[in-house]
């Protein structure tokens, strides 16, 4: 194993320490915990977004903190949920009068923790709700879906909703939209290896992939011989548009993105065939994203996320966000 590390166990500390004094004017770190926050959270009358999980996605989920989308983000071990005292705090530490929404991976651990904390948060009167994201189409049954590239979008137009400062029921709406109409799949060409294991998570082949992976190193749903990129970018595009019955004419937002170990060169020609095998189906492409939103450590591959956007969702899309991993002005006016 070779990581740009110091001593396994420590990466999650030492990397939350990092990203709070490389960016201070962005994110502040809690004294006790693995947790960033917005610099200026609680703010009066805007609803306040606590999201998170396991470390080793990044820029998920401390660079997605700060104006235009969350205002807490709870960094637990590598692959492993926050507990639900880190959770809890993070909610105290960020509640506004306007209340709070917690936004949660479909993951049991990360579903039971947050679940709890949001439910222990209420029970001390701070006005709190939740969400599920369940965007992976490699898994037929909805409810067992896992949570992956497309909770990025979850935090951004949730965010976006939160800044106009609308009511908790409000933004919560908006982020449920976003989660009925949000559709993610990814494949693996290589494992990763957690660095307290020191090993990889699964084998592959010289010529093999894994379809269908999770965000936790964990293999896919089914191994395919070695595909070419176009060939991945029309398999994966082809399993979300059925799932999402979308049809000519309508629009889309898009993340290509690579696992955190897939080089832009790559990540550029998935998105190219991308784009054209939309364009060939006549969906159109509102917002593009390419780069990395959801990551597994260094595992190579790559993954797709098609969002179903209107007028409303587009508005959010483009509103102005500065974090850490994102950055949009707002749209752009002739």
């Amino acid at each position: 194993m070779k990581k740009l590390i110091n001593k396994p166990g420590d990466e999650v500390k030492e990397m939350i320490e990092g990203m709070a004094l490389a960016f201070p004017q962005i994110v502040r770190k809690d004294p006790k915990w693995n947790n960033l926050y917005r610099r200026e959270s609680p703010i009066p009358g805007k609803v306040s977004l606590v999201s998170g999980g396991g470390s080793g996605h990044e820029p998920a989920h401390g660079g997605y903190v700060g104006k235009g989308m969350l205002d807490a983000a709870c960094a637990g071990e590598t692959f492993t949920s926050p507990t639900v005292p880190q959770i809890f705090d993070a909610i105290k530490a960020v509640a506004s009068d306007a209340g709070v929404l917690v936004i949660i991976k479909n993951f049991a651990g990360d579903v039971m923790n947050f679940q709890t904390a949001a439910k222990m948060a209420r029970a001390q009167g701070i006005k709190t709700d939740w969400v599920i994201v369940n965007d992976d189409v490699a898994i037929p049954e909805p409810a067992k879906r896992r949570g992956i590239a497309g909770t990025v979008f979850v935090h951004k137009c949730a965010g976006a909703a939160a800044e106009e400062l609308l009511p908790l029921e409000e933004v919560k709406r908006v982020a449920q939209k976003v989660i009925d109409n949000v559709r993610s799949m990814s494949v693996a060409l290589t494992p990763c290896v957690v660095p307290k294991a020191g090993k990889p998570t699964f084998e592959l082949g010289p010529d093999e992939m894994e379809v269908g992976i999770g965000i936790h190193g964990e293999k896919g749903v089914e191994r395919r011989k070695l595909m070419t990129a176009n060939e991945i970018a029309e398999l994966l595009c082809s399993r979300i548009i059925e799932d999402l019955k979308l049809d000519k004419g309508e629009e889309v937002a898009v993340i290509v993105q690579g696992n955190g170990g897939t080089p832009y060169m790559e990540k550029f020609i998935v998105y190219r065939r991308v784009h054209q095998f939309l364009t060939e189906k006549g969906i159109k492409i509102a917002v593009a994203w390419v780069g990395e939103f959801m990551t597994s450590l260094e595992m190579a591959g790559t993954s797709v996320t098609l969002l179903r956007v209107d007028e409303e969702l587009k508005r959010y899309l483009n509103a102005p966000a500065e974090t850490i991993a994102i950055h949009t002005p707002g749209p752009v006016t002739s």
